[in-house]
């Protein structure tokens, strides 16, 4: 099988439909847990992805993208791999102290730690999605989508219909995933460094020592990127947080699976973002500016027009679409949704802005950035959470995005300028 980069046309076929197949599995996963149980349990579940995730992410050290963008090939597969096994493993430890130290009852307790093994082994499969990436084959990274989405999709329908319970679904999620990380993901990535002599050639076996300086200065490298997702999955779910310590369980439920719409969006944004992200480093590195300009001006223009029509959409159809989806409990909240997808249209175009930071290897400056911007969600939680409900928690959505929007252009805009000089 030949590993040839494929065109960036193909690659943002390939990512979409990949991501669209397995963003729509993972809503169907909410969708399940809805019919098949109530709003508590789609809660219960959403409060495992709350806690994990930013643990999760933050072990990640986004080093996808770190790899992806690594125009120069400064560091060889090997170094990538061994540390994003190393956090993981270390993150899985902490989700495991959060969960002891936070008193949760045992059914919860569990979920969590079971939530959090599954992220683990999609995290493993992410380093490998990265070196893809980095090659241009998005159709292996959305082949491996297309077979977790439905395959954890049918497990989880499956369990749940046999046992009804929420612990033995999301373990047969992680089930599914381990075996797609070992016998898709990890032989994609092995079969493209033997057809890529530069990688041969960089991935023997280093001293000791070495070593754990090179991947030392590559965690220090992707440190600021990891602070950066922290931010970003703390900033997405502080309204949660607040939402669960001030309204409940069933609330959050609500919250989440009504949140979860603003994915379909984000897929089509992740997809062409993370296509485009080689393309954006290789043009930013060359100082093409007007080139680099131009692709993320029609990034940016794609993402008002994806945020435009989902606003729409939610105003035109919100109740109806929330009764097919959902049930009727959760149709009474279109009016939340509509809100949502508001945020979801300044979230869109503020991650292609994202994109253009990290293709241009301004990971420190990010970091600054986000703070920002999960201070500013923070904030308003405080005071919109308690007053407004689930409708303050998606204003503060709303709010944090706008923040992010501004500065991410801001840094793109110094960006280009400073290699214009």
């Amino acid at each position: 099988m030949s590993f040839a980069p494929l065109s960036l046309r193909q690659n943002f076929s390939w990512s979409l439909v990949g991501n669209v197949i397995y963003a729509a599995t993972q809503g169907g996963i909410l969708v399940a847990l809805a019919h098949f149980g109530t709003p508590e349990t789609v809660g219960q579940f959403a409060l495992g992805l709350a806690i994990t995730a930013p643990i999760i992410m933050f072990s990640n050290l986004q080093l996808r993208s770190v790899l992806a963008t690594d125009a120069k090939r400064t560091h060889p597969f090997s170094h990538y791999l061994i540390l994003r096994t190393s956090t993981t493993g270390l993150a899985l430890l902490v989700i495991a102290g959060v969960v002891y130290i936070g008193g949760f009852q045992s059914t919860a307790a569990l979920v969590i730690v079971l939530v959090g093994l599954a992220k683990a082994l999609e995290s493993m499969s992410d380093v490998y999605y990265g070196l893809l990436q980095q090659h241009e084959r998005m159709d292996r990274i959305a082949q491996s989508l297309i077979l977790r989405g439905l395959l954890s999709l049918v497990a989880v329908v499956a369990v749940l219909y046999a046992t009804g319970s929420l612990a033995a679904a999301v373990l047969g999620m992680a089930a599914v995933w381990a075996a797609v990380l070992a016998l898709f993901d990890a032989p994609s990535g092995l079969r493209l460094l033997k057809q890529h002599t530069e990688f041969g050639a960089t991935e023997k076996a280093f001293p000791y020592a070495p070593l754990t300086k090179q991947i030392a200065k590559l965690a220090l490298t992707a440190l600021p990127l990891g602070f950066v997702v922290l931010l970003i999955s703390l900033s997405t779910n502080i309204p949660s947080y607040f939402i669960q310590g001030h309204l409940g369980t069933w609330e959050l439920g609500i919250f989440a699976a009504l949140a979860y719409l603003m994915v379909a969006g984000n897929t089509v944004v992740g997809a062409l973002g993370q296509s485009a992200s080689p393309r954006l480093a290789q043009l930013y590195a060359a100082g093409n500016t007007t080139a680099f300009r131009n692709l993320l001006g029609k990034l940016v223009a794609i993402g008002v027009g994806l945020g435009g029509g989902g606003v729409l959409v939610a105003a035109l159809l919100g109740e109806p679409l929330l009764r097919l989806l959902y049930g009727v409990e959760f149709a009474a909240f279109s009016t939340l949704l509509v809100w949502l997808m508001i945020a979801a249209a300044l979230a869109y175009v503020a991650s292609f802005m994202g994109y253009g930071m990290t293709a241009a290897r301004l990971f420190h400056i990010q970091v600054p950035v986000f703070v920002l911007v999960s201070l500013s969600t923070l904030i308003w939680c405080l005071f919109l959470v308690p007053a407004y409900g689930l409708l303050g928690g998606a204003w503060a959505l709303m709010i944090g995005a706008s923040v992010q929007l501004i500065a991410s252009t801001a840094v793109n805009v110094w960006a280009l300028a400073r290699v214009s000089k």
